[in-house]
């Protein structure tokens, strides 16, 4: 369950949109995806990287994605998880949208296939430790051992190759749990930070039409950003095709992230 921080509601800072930001044509990259009339769909893509973008999301961060009012960014974390991921992964393809799934490693490496099949769909594919601990909370000789593990073990899902250096440098912490040295390992890494600008507090009890309410609550106080929901949960997944549809029929736009290139190794190569 992430912290709250207390800095997303108050401000809400725009990294200048000259910094590593490319653009898919909406209609054209729509028309391509998604055949059929009257999905949601993928608005275009944004790219993204550790020198411009290090660490965004504003529930904890000063800066956030250079986002237009009305796109969002959806964020899965803690899957993958047969009972869920599956319905989740459904209800995204049924509307042609991409999203990012911020996996944790003993997971991944236990279900390869569904990694493999949250790739097929054409979403991103970010990390989340081994083990889902706290950073801030284990010993600080553990955490780089605690992130790797969880870097190899997705690449070796996705890829058949258990490196460090991941193909898709995203990583977000476990309850947004960061400390300076991990902060700066990351950022050294070539590895860009994601936090959050809004969430459904999936992690509590309720049912999926409460949690779809507050989630609309919030985003239309918000009016954009990265929203955090996650994939193991029954609820989530139950909710997500009516919240796509609330998206779609009030004029909200999905923004997918990609990174502009894989992280580098600790010797500084790519």
């Amino acid at each position: 369950m992430p912290k709250m921080s207390g800095q997303g509601s108050a401000r809400r800072p725009i990294v200048a949109l000259g910094l590593a930001l490319l653009l898919t044509c909406p209609l054209a990259a729509h028309a391509a995806d998604c055949p059929r009339e009257g999905t949601l769909g993928t608005s275009r893509i944004l790219s993204v990287d550790a020198v411009s973008f290090p660490r965004v999301g504003l529930k904890s961060f000063p800066q956030t994605l250079p986002l237009r009012d009305h796109e969002v960014v959806l964020t899965f974390d803690d899957g993958p998880w047969p009972p869920t991921t599956p319905k989740v992964l459904a209800a995204l393809a049924q509307e042609c949208v991409r999203a990012t799934f911020f996996l944790i490693g003993k997971p991944a490496s236990e279900h390869p296939d569904l990694v493999r099949r949250i790739a097929a769909g054409g979403n991103t594919v970010g990390h989340h430790t081994w083990l889902h601990r706290s950073l801030k909370q284990i010993d600080p000789s553990e955490t780089t051992d605690e992130i790797n593990r969880g870097i190899a073990a997705v690449e070796m899902a996705l890829h058949g190759k258990g490196t460090t250096t991941p193909t898709t440098p995203f990583f977000r912490f476990p309850g947004f749990e960061s400390t300076p040295a991990t902060l700066d390992e990351l950022r050294s890494r070539g590895i860009v930070v994601f936090g959050a600008d809004l969430w459904a507090s999936d992690w509590n009890p309720m049912t999926p039409k409460q949690e779809l309410n507050l989630l609309i609550h919030r985003l239309n106080q918000a009016g954009r950003g990265i929203i955090l929901l996650h994939d193991p949960k029954a609820s989530t997944a139950a909710m997500l095709p009516a919240f796509l549809r609330y998206l779609r029929d009030h004029d909200y736009h999905i923004v997918h992230i990609v990174p502009t290139g894989p992280a580098v190794d600790f010797d500084g190569a790519p």
